[in-house]
């Protein structure tokens, strides 16, 4: 069993940046891909940017240019760089991982789901 803990999340206006970190369990965190999804209310929930255990990367058309992903396999840790960031951007972040990962932005290919943390960009 993997346990995934977010955090970083908070409250910035529009135009800011937030760092948001995820913290894994386990001792074969290298073998995941991880993934990060958000949810807003009202609204399914999306993939917005992911990192497989190769070091390949994707992300949402929407976040692509402003947000970076990226692994840190010796403190079992994936972080979130967020700049510029949008109203629209105001959601819950979840920080998901899996070894069965295909495609990164398959929300069913994730095992493991954090419990999410709270952005929002005021305007």
């Amino acid at each position: 069993q993997v346990q995934l803990v977010e955090s970083g999340g908070g409250l910035v206006q529009t135009g800011g940046s937030l760092r948001l970190s995820c913290a894994a369990s386990g001792r074969t965190f290298s073998r995941y891909a991880m993934g990060w999804f958000r949810q807003a209310p009202g609204k399914e929930r999306e993939f917005v940017s992911g990192i497989m255990s190769s070091g390949t990367t994707a992300y949402a058309d929407s976040v692509k240019g402003r947000f970076t992903i990226s692994r840190d396999n010796a403190k079992n840790t994936i972080t979130l760089h967020m700049n510029s960031l949008k109203p629209e951007d105001t959601a819950v972040y979840y920080c998901a991982g899996s070894t069965n990962v295909l495609i990164l932005r398959t929300r069913g290919g994730y095992t493991y789901w954090g419990q999410g943390t709270q952005v929002t960009v005021s305007s």
